[in-house]
């Protein structure tokens, strides 16, 4: 299958370029400055968002599009300038690639855009599947609901349209996880804020292995969670990263000093949602970290 990719050489983007290489398809990756992308075999790197590319003359016969561009949410503090370009690059590489689309003379059948579980905003008592709707007005449920409308556009393509609702992803040397090791390793690991708000989290290996799932299952469209159906509370999310690396959990961060530390970006901790991945489960999809305690201890052994 030939497949476009925008955000393909991200976090997510490169692992899951390399999954669709092994499996044998080819990978077409849609970035700014391709002359300066290492060679790999069977992938192609197309220029866009530049004044002067064309990446729809060279998308002819594309199956379909992986849709991953977007400023992190992660990375820099929340002031309103961050926060304008976390929305800003998300809407204008998704309108920037549906006029790509619109362009070329035979559709691709599918488009899987990236998204997050931030859609349904934060609660500790409601339990969020993919039927749900936003239960606030938050930074992230608005910057997500404009987001998908935007993918959204791609039915009116008759293209089907799978908004892959991403939760904390788990990697040691990346996203949260990384973040919240380092307090474990210097002894001082604890609860943040109230311990009671839900983490709905992914092994990485699931997030790259349901991308593919929903690729190869054509009755799939419209959201898909991508989270464990076993999401915990951040108090004992963080009794099993001690239990696995041999750590204390005992200091506890309130939620008022992570506000000051971080700002409005302390929601990403301090705030949460229960999230659980109905429609991959009615498809069957066997999820191979399951448990967290399982996917930390895989994640973080020496």
């Amino acid at each position: 299958m030939k497949i476009a990719i925008t955000g393909g050489t991200g976090f997510i983007g490169t692992r899951l370029v390399n999954h669709l290489i092994e499996q044998g398809h080819e990978a077409i990756i849609l970035t700014r400055n391709p002359q300066q992308q290492p060679k790999k075999e069977n992938v192609t790197y197309v220029k866009w968002l530049q004044e002067d590319a064309t990446p729809e003359k060279e998308l002819e016969g594309i199956q379909a599009v992986y849709h991953l561009a977007g400023e992190s949410i992660g990375n820099k503090r929340w002031t309103a300038n961050q926060k304008e370009k976390i929305l800003k690059s998300r809407i204008d590489s998704t309108r920037a690639l549906m006029s790509i689309l619109s362009k070329l003379n035979k559709k691709p059948n599918t488009l899987i855009s990236a998204s997050a579980i931030g859609f349904y905003g934060n609660s500790e008592s409601a339990i969020f599947t993919e039927k749900d709707e936003p239960v606030d007005e938050s930074f992230l449920t608005t910057v997500v609901g404009e987001w998908e409308k935007e993918v959204a556009k791609a039915q009116e393509l008759g293209i089907r349209t799978v908004y892959a609702r991403l939760g904390i992803v788990l990697h040691p040397k990346e996203g949260a996880l990384k973040q919240m090791l380092l307090p474990y390793k210097l002894g001082i690991g604890g609860p943040l804020g109230s311990g009671k708000q839900w983490f709905s989290w992914v092994h990485i290996q699931d997030v790259i292995s349901l991308f593919y799932f929903v690729l190869l299952k054509a009755e799939i469209d419209g959201p898909v969670n991508f989270t464990s159906p076993n999401p915990t509370q951040m108090n004992e999310f963080g009794r099993t990263i001690g239990s696995v690396i041999n750590r204390p959990h005992w200091i506890p961060i309130p939620g008022l000093v992570m506000k000051l530390l971080l700002g409005e970006m302390s929601t990403l901790v301090i705030d949460g949602q229960k999230v659980l991945p109905n429609q991959a489960l009615l498809h069957e999809y066997q999820f191979q970290y399951p448990h967290l305690k399982q996917a930390l201890t895989d994640l973080l052994q020496e």
